[in-house]
């Protein structure tokens, strides 16, 4: 399947993300605006989305990005990908006004919004998927390199169990093109400037184990994030080293993002769908990583929280 052929009159394209992008997000919305640039030359692509983290610049054209949402713009085709209506954010209204409209996604919980649909809960990524959509002899090392990075961040560089054999395939197609892959692996996923490793220490000093240790969970407030002079995209990783807690099935992090209101995050060793969690609370992921946007005290969403992942933890 060649994913161009469904746009291939489209004179005006757009593509957006969800909302705090992610190695995904990021890398699939720039691989396929690559692609499609190469692919149909005569169009007019754009991209709406929140501006990423610094350590995506190594991907072709990032600086093509659009984080200014105001327009009235009315697209011949928009994608939205690897996430549902909701999570567009401010592109929701611009996604909405276009003729055609297709969502490619991997996540169990998106139910689709498109007219056109592309949802595979089975894939590793979107960007895995995308590949798959892809016309292989139009991708280049820059496509490639795009793909690769989102593959990595979503499946903690092949580490999670949404690495199959066709995970691992893709990948070593991908990096067939070249491009140094293990300094991207460095430089994306594990490297931390200093302010991060500090607020992650914090995170994890401060942490809370319960439920006889099966779950820990850890709070970011407003106040240390402006103390330490962070923003939400230094946060991210300390789940997943929340996760890495010998004993640990459920790992919860979250942050303050305005008085009574917490960007929770979630980690399952299997044992607990977290995403069946999240999903409960107007989120959404995959069984083994999820989130959600909660409002309350800290006490009241963990202990919200906590009412589903113990039921899931006594079935078990």
């Amino acid at each position: 399947m060649n994913i161009a052929d469904e746009v291939k009159y489209a004179k005006t394209i757009g593509i957006s993300g969800h909302v705090r992008p992610d190695g995904d997000c990021v890398g699939s919305v720039m691989g396929l605006y690559l692609y499609l640039k190469k692919s149909l030359p005569k169009a007019q692509i754009d991209i709406y989305l929140e501006q990423p983290a610094d350590i995506f610049n190594c991907i072709c054209d990032i600086d093509k990005i659009c984080s200014d949402f105001s327009t009235e713009k009315e697209f011949d085709a928009y994608f939205a990908l690897d996430c549902n209506l909701e999570r567009l954010g401010e592109a929701e209204h611009i996604f909405k006004k276009a003729e055609k409209r297709i969502n490619i996604d991997h996540h169990i919980s998106n139910p689709g919004c498109g007219l056109l649909n592309f949802l595979e809960p089975e894939r590793s990524s979107t960007c895995e998927l995308l590949y798959e959509l892809m016309d292989k002899s139009q991708i280049d090392e820059e496509i490639a390199k795009a793909l690769y990075i989102g593959i990595i961040h979503d499946t903690g560089v092949f580490q999670y169990s949404n690495t199959s054999p066709r995970t691992l395939e893709i990948a070593s197609e991908l990096i067939k093109f070249g491009f140094d892959f293990s300094k991207i692996i460095s430089e994306t996923f594990y490297e931390k400037t200093y302010l991060q490793s500090q607020i992650m220490g914090r995170a994890i000093l401060e942490s809370i184990r319960f439920m006889g240790g099966k779950c820990i969970f850890s709070i970011v407030s407003k106040k240390n994030m402006d103390f330490y002079m962070v923003t939400p995209k230094d946060l991210d990783g300390i789940v997943n080293q929340l996760m890495s807690v010998k004993g640990v099935e459920c790992a919860i992090f979250m942050y303050e993002t305005k008085p009574m209101e917490y960007k929770v995050s979630m980690r399952s060793g299997g044992h607990v769908d977290v995403a069946d969690v999240a999903v409960r609370f107007g989120g959404g992921g995959h069984v083994r990583a999820a989130g959600c946007t909660m409002h309350g005290t800290h006490h009241d969403v963990i202990n919200n929280l906590a009412v589903y992942i113990e039921e899931q933890l006594k079935e078990e």
